[in-house]
C-alpha cells in the first residue's frame, strides 16, 4: 500500500493512482454535509439552481461536529456512516464532486458513479473524532445554518489522515479485508 499527500481540489490524475488501502494525507478545502444537506443540494440540482458550494474537484466530509470549544477551529469531528448519503451521491458526483469522506461501505450505484466520474471514497477513523479535529485549521458555516451541527461547513484541513476505502477502479477495502478472514 502506498502513501500520498494530496491537495484539494482533486484532479483525475490524483484519483486514478489511488488504490483501496492506500494512506492519504489531505490538505486544502473540504466541505461538510450530511443527509439533510445532501437532500437540499440535490433538490437544487434537480431544479437547475446554483449550489451554495462548488463541486468541481471538491471533497465532502460526512460529519456533524460537536460544539466548538474556546480557542479551537472546530469541536470533535468524527465521520458518520455514509450509506445515508448514497441516494444523493451519484447526482453530486455527476456534477463534479471528486471525493467523499465517511465510514462504512457504499452501495453499487455510488461505486458505479465513482468509476464513471473518476472519484474516490475515503474512510476516516471512527472513534478518533478529537484527534481528527486537530487536522482542521478553520471551519465556517457556508449553507443551511438552520441544520445546526449538520449545516454545510467549509473546512480548511492540513494533513488530514485518510484511507482509500473505495477507489475509482472498484477496489474496496471493506470487501478485500473480509476476504482475508473468510474460509473457502
Amino acid at each position: 500500500m502506498a502513501e500520498y499527500s494530496l491537495k484539494t481540489p482533486l484532479k483525475d490524475e490524483d484519483i486514478k493512482k489511488l488504490k483501496a488501502g492506500d494512506k492519504v494525507s489531505l490538505t486544502g478545502t473540504v466541505y461538510t454535509a450530511r443527509d439533510a444537506a445532501h437532500a437540499r443540494l440535490v433538490a437544487l440540482l434537480d431544479d437547475g439552481k446554483e449550489l451554495p458550494i462548488p463541486l468541481e474537484g471538491q471533497v465532502i466530509y460526512y460529519v456533524g461536529p460537536s460544539p466548538t470549544p474556546p480557542g479551537k477551529a472546530i469541536g470533535s469531528a468524527g465521520p458518520t456512516t455514509s450509506y445515508r448519503m448514497d441516494p444523493y451521491a451519484p447526482a453530486l458526483l455527476d456534477n463534479g464532486l471528486k471525493g467523499m469522506i465517511g465510514k462504512g461501505a457504499r452501495n453499487d450505484a455510488v461505486v458505479d458513479s465513482m468509476k464513471k466520474n473518476v472519484a474516490v471514497y475515503f474512510a476516516a477513523t471512527g472513534g478518533a473524532a478529537a484527534l481528527i479535529s486537530r487536522s482542521i485549521t478553520s471551519a465556517e458555516v457556508v449553507a443551511y445554518e438552520d441544520l445546526g451541527a449538520e449545516a454545510v461547513r467549509k473546512l480548511t484541513v492540513k494533513d488530514f489522515p485518510l484511507i482509500v476505502a473505495q477507489d475509482c477502479q472498484g477496489g474496496n477495502v471493506y470487501e478485500e479485508g473480509q476476504k482475508k478472514y473468510r474460509k473457502e
